[in-house]
């Protein structure tokens, strides 16, 4: 069964009417939270752990590349990507940095079934990633939840403080929803302002209308990295199917 005919088979089990207008629905399969009935993530029931939505592997496409061990990610939604990555492996270190009260306790009520420990914090992101160490930070990940309150003009505010929090060997990841061409690109041409050490690798997610941001150290052998044995590497956590399904779609961003 398709995804669009699951979400419209669920099941309300909880709604909040102030702020973003969280719910939180249900069939056999799948668990979902939306904002404002915009579904901002999906749960698997059975595999928790599995991602659901394209844009989430586009997201994380930089574990072909290196295996980071403390991992920010602005943004918990859902808890898709933190479920994915403590799963990946015991090395993994992430803390999710939430501003909503309400969907950390709808994480932590319906998306956490297994009831692992997570790293999650009441803040601000980006206030509280102004305080933190840039050493301290191998991957800095922002799922942005784009608000019509705050604008687009919120969301390049954030670019200055993101890649001031970029050490020489450190990642950032970028999820950018229903963004304009007008926008993307006064975002890239920001970000190459900001960042000189990186490159720049960007998605357009395939039917959706997610944008999907990559800096990276420039100093990393990217062509060499890719194109090493699944079963021989070293330098990713992923196993050597999901290695090698995952590297063909590093072709389809576009190097700027």
């Amino acid at each position: 069964m398709k995804l669009e005919k699951h979400l419209s088979q669920g099941k309300l089990l909880y709604l909040t009417k102030h702020g973003d207008a969280i719910s939180v629905s249900e069939n056999e399969h799948f668990r979902w939270m939306a904002f404002n009935d915009v579904v901002q993530s999906i749960m698997h029931k059975r595999k928790p752990y599995l991602l659901t939505l394209p844009h989430q592997i586009a997201l994380l496409l930089p574990l072909l590349l290196f295996r980071p061990k403390n991992i920010i990610e602005l943004g918990l939604g859902g808890g898709n990507l933190t479920r994915f990555l403590t799963h990946l492996s015991t090395e993994i270190n992430v803390h999710s940095i939430e501003y909503n009260k309400d969907v950390i306790e709808c994480f932590t009520d319906f998306f956490n079934p297994e009831q692992e420990t997570m790293h999650i914090i009441l803040a601000d992101g980006i206030n509280w990633l102004q305080q933190q160490d840039a050493k301290n930070i191998d991957w800095l990940i922002c799922d942005v939840y784009r608000s019509d309150e705050f604008g687009f003009n919120s969301i390049v505010k954030q670019l200055e403080t993101l890649t001031s929090k970029l050490d020489s060997q450190s990642c950032l990841s970028i999820n950018l929803p229903d963004v304009s061409d007008e926008e993307i690109n006064l975002c890239l041409t920001i970000l190459q302002q900001l960042q000189s050490e990186h490159n720049i690798h960007y998605f357009h997610v395939p039917n959706y209308l997610n944008i999907v941001i990559h800096l990276y150290p420039k100093n990393w052998p990217i062509h060499r990295l890719l194109k090493q044995r699944a079963k021989r590497n070293r330098n990713s956590y992923l196993s050597p199917i999901k290695f090698n399904r995952w590297r063909k779609f590093w072709p389809h961003g576009i190097h700027i």
